[in-house]
């Protein structure tokens, strides 16, 4: 597949609104196959911290650069950050359950602290264990995200809202798509309840994030 991230921002933008369009289930195997996550053991970690307070107003959002990590420290997630693309049905990728802390940027869109939507996903759990993105649904407004890029410099996002939608109402226009005039950042997991007759989650849980500081 062409890495279509050397296009020019504007089709770029069009681009990935028009294939995420196409996209069927987000993360449908996010319950990591037919395994009830009644059963999901716990992978101990750190204790929630206080929210951070987020600086007043919208950071200048940066050039484009991939990102590498991503970290909450809320969450105690420190992750490393692969690519992802669509697949030949025009769903789009994920990362591999055999790498339960590994998220992935959809590349297809902007890079995180470029202007317009950034979507980086992982999983909520994965054979048994939880995953990166387990304690996603704690996050509140103010609390902050930084993501490492690889031209050196850290964005760092605050969340103002987050949604839980049913995978067949997914908003991939408005995550994907949507046009903007400020950096933000999505993140994007399973949520909801769990659909024991086809092994998977039955809704999606997406939080926004705006750039408020980079370095």
């Amino acid at each position: 597949m062409t890495d279509r991230t050397t296009v020019p921002a504007g089709r770029r933008a069009m681009g990935a609104a028009a294939g995420a369009l196409l996209i069927g289930l987000l993360l449908g195997s996010c319950g990591g196959g037919d395994d009830d996550p009644s059963a999901v053991a716990s992978s101990g970690g750190s204790k929630p911290a206080a929210p951070a307070t987020a600086p007043a107003g919208d950071a200048k959002p940066l050039p484009k650069s991939p990102p590498k990590t991503i970290s909450i420290a809320k969450l105690g997630v420190s992750a490393p950050v692969s690519q992802l693309g669509l697949r030949p049905d025009g769903r789009i990728e994920e990362p591999p359950l055999s790498r339960p802390n590994l998220t992935g940027w959809y590349k297809l869109g902007p890079t995180p602290g470029e202007t317009g939507p950034s979507v980086i996903l992982g999983h909520v759990d994965a054979n048994k264990k939880q995953a990166v993105f387990y304690r996603l649904k704690e996050l509140n407004e103010g609390d902050q995200i930084e993501v490492t890029r690889q031209d050196g410099t850290t964005a760092t996002f605050s969340v103002i809202s987050k949604q839980d939608v049913d995978k067949n109402a997914f908003p991939h226009k408005k995550v994907f798509g949507e046009t903007l005039d400020h950096s933000s950042l999505r993140l994007v997991t399973c949520g909801g309840a769990f659909d024991t007759s086809t092994g998977h989650y039955k809704s999606n849980l997406i939080v926004y994030a705006k750039l408020v500081q980079s370095a």
